[in-house]
């Protein structure tokens, strides 16, 4: 059966050497005589692919020894409570950059647990640009400050990190992890959902500097406490074990395969640049976001006619591109292209563009 090209903004489509050596080891994982879908997680066997998983994470992402990773559950989403609720101990105060859905949706949780300020929103244009930022409007004495570095729905991505001095600076990094080197001593906290560039869906992973640690709210659910969790290894109740392991084979890929994140970075900016120099000189399609915020990931799209986009979408689709259809929010069509999606795809899917704008435009 041929493969499709996945365009979807997660689950994302994985490298095909990945998963078929998954499937080489479904039955029998290195001769254990048994699937890691099967094992118990307090076991020997999968005690090794869990500490490979997290030396390798480390070893790709360069995170320095004062950081611990923690593998949990409850999607990038159960952060947005588990961040104040661990952090929020100081002032009780934090701000927030509003660039999309994800991190609106970020901010109202805070604010649940204390005063939440929005330094800067990008709201007024439909989060198509990254805000320009005045520290002079930042919170001196804020516990944290948050920004999601890539998003997902809108195709923007922050190229120039916020200076917040003292205040540490977590971010929602889901959509753009692995894809490109990160200096992580740059934040208190860097975490994402794995169902982009790292897994299948169903761990979380949370790089934490460890002086944050032991200082959660009261009322704080053990299951949301971090401390509780550093403590366990990460292992206070089972973990995602597949997605724990099915991330270990990515890591293994993005390092042996393609040569760490400087390759990768290479790649996906080959990939983006294709797309975008096509949507730039196109008399059909066009980007709605600003040239200077484009993400390397995520690239919505529009022809500025609903009934030529539900036409390309159909079309799309019909010629093996899926998930392509764009988010509510933005209407038209977005491609998402993370670390697995191969060069050729792009290639075939600006072909696809191209002769689709000769029959319509």
């Amino acid at each position: 059966m041929a493969r499709v090209y996945n365009f979807s903004a997660g689950p994302s489509m994985l490298p095909e050497s990945v998963l078929s050596k998954a499937a080489a080891e479904m039955m029998d994982y290195q001769g254990s005589g048994q699937s890691v879908m099967e094992m118990s997680h307090r076991s020997k066997v999968y005690q090794g692919i869990f500490d490979e998983t997290e030396a390798l994470l480390r070893e790709v992402m360069e995170i320095p020894d004062n950081y611990k990773v923690l593998f949990l559950q409850g999607g990038a989403s159960s952060q947005f409570a588990m961040i104040p609720m661990n952090l929020m101990n100081g002032s009780g105060k934090a701000d927030y950059v509003v660039t999309g859905q994800f991190a609106k949706k970020a901010y109202k949780e805070a604010a649940r647990y204390g005063e939440v300020k929005v330094v800067a929103s990008s709201e007024d244009k439909t989060f198509s640009y990254i805000p320009k930022l005045d520290p002079a409007t930042f919170t001196p004495d804020a516990d944290y400050f948050y920004i999601c570095m890539n998003n997902t729905i809108f195709g923007t991505v922050y190229h120039d990190l916020p200076e917040t001095g003292d205040v540490p600076l977590v971010a929602d990094a889901s959509s753009c992890i692995l894809s490109r080197p990160i200096d992580v001593s740059k934040f208190g906290i860097l975490y994402a959902g794995a169902q982009k560039n790292m897994a299948p869906a169903g761990v979380t992973v949370v790089i934490i500097r460890e002086d944050l640690i032991g200082k959660t709210m009261d009322k704080t659910p053990t299951m949301f406490d971090y401390a509780a969790h550093a403590e366990a290894g990460s292992m206070y109740n089972t973990p995602p074990c597949w997605s724990i392991y099915m991330m270990k084979l990515v890591l293994e890929w993005i390092k042996n395969d393609v040569g760490g994140l400087d390759k990768m970075l290479e790649r996906n900016e080959k990939k983006a640049a294709l797309l975008y120099d096509f949507l730039d000189n196109s008399k059909l399609f066009k980007s709605p976001v600003a040239k200077e915020d484009r993400s390397l990931m995520n690239v919505p799209f529009v022809t500025g006619d609903a009934d030529l986009d539900a036409k390309f979408v159909k079309e799309a689709a019909a010629a093996g591109f899926v998930n392509i259809k764009g988010h509510r929010s933005v209407g038209g069509m977005r491609a998402s292209i993370y670390n697995a999606m191969p060069y050729e795809g792009v290639e075939k899917l600006v072909a696809f563009m191209a002769q689709f704008e000769k029959e319509n435009g």
